[in-house]
């Protein structure tokens, strides 16, 4: 890898990691439409510790707060009502689902999963859904002509059910397209919570799980798998792009549409499969033998 592709790729590790339209697929997608080799699930998994350690950075002070009082509510049972120490568990419960399947599907997630047919499909299928939890969320934000407002629940209201819900939709994540960030946005809206809300446990939620898969396939750079000098390059620009993405997405989800993120989403997915189906890119693009 080139130190103008690592650039590239980081920048775009860092723009679209936050959003809802996949980080994995476009790490991807730029690889197969700039005739470079793909970058594999190792330097994606790696260049995602710079965007986390931004969110960790961002959320600063929620984290050490949920942090302090989780810690404090081990050996102190009366700070277990505690919402931020309740949140320290609910963060732990919300990564099971993903670790276990993680582990479980490594081979799939290194093969097939970056088919780019399957890629396509996600991207559309996803768009689809986070139309209608959108559209199910204006709803509610609104009310209807002669109905009165829902009122849409806070992290207050956070569950250890919901909280598992919310870990599952993350582990669909694993199939570049999906996007971790729309996933969990699109099954924390259809649970009833506020936009702002369900980003916020989003990212909180993929501290863990992207800390622990970047640290697993850090083995893939020690062995030679992953440029060292280029992949550091690319994560601190995904790490600088990253921390103003989330900035901006922050203020942009507490009063606009996810609908353009739904549009694109659609557009790219359709693109692919028109380029696929006349022969002009090949679904398997920039892998390793072909």
């Amino acid at each position: 890898m080139s130190w103008f592709e690592s650039f590239i790729l980081g920048l775009v590790q860092g723009l679209t990691e936050f959003l809802p339209i996949s980080s994995s697929a476009h790490l991807r997608l730029t690889a197969a439409f700039a005739g470079w080799s793909d970058p594999g699930p190792a330097f994606t998994a790696i260049t995602q510790i710079g965007t986390e350690a931004a969110v960790i950075i961002y959320f600063r002070k929620d984290i050490a707060r949920i942090i302090s009082a989780w810690a404090r509510s081990l050996v102190n049972k009366q700070l277990r009502s505690d919402h931020d120490a309740k949140m320290g568990w609910l963060v732990i419960v919300g990564s099971i689902p993903i670790g276990v399947l993680g582990l479980t599907l490594q081979d799939a997630i290194d093969g097939p999963f970056r088919d780019l047919r399957l890629i396509a499909t996600t991207l559309i299928v996803l768009g689809v859904v986070l139309a209608i939890a959108d559209r199910l969320a204006a709803r509610d934000e609104t009310g209807g002509r002669h109905r009165a407002v829902k009122h849409r629940k806070d992290l207050n209201a956070l569950t250890t059910k919901d909280g598992l819900l919310f870990g599952i939709c993350q582990a669909m994540a694993l199939v570049p397209g999906v996007s971790r960030s729309g996933a969990t946005i699109s099954g924390g809206l259809f649970l009833g919570y506020t936009r702002e809300a369900a980003a916020r446990y989003s990212f909180l939620l993929a501290i863990p799980a992207v800390l622990a898969s970047g640290a697993f396939e850090l083995k893939d750079a020690s062995e030679g798998h992953v440029s060292w000098g280029p992949t550091i390059f690319a994560t601190i620009i995904a790490f600088i792009v990253g921390y103003a993405v989330i900035a901006w997405f922050m203020k942009f989800i507490s009063t606009k549409s996810f609908m353009p993120f739904v549009y694109y989403r659609v557009l790219l997915g359709l693109v692919i499969f028109a380029l696929v189906g006349s022969d002009a890119l090949s679904p398997h693009a920039g892998e390793s033998g072909d």
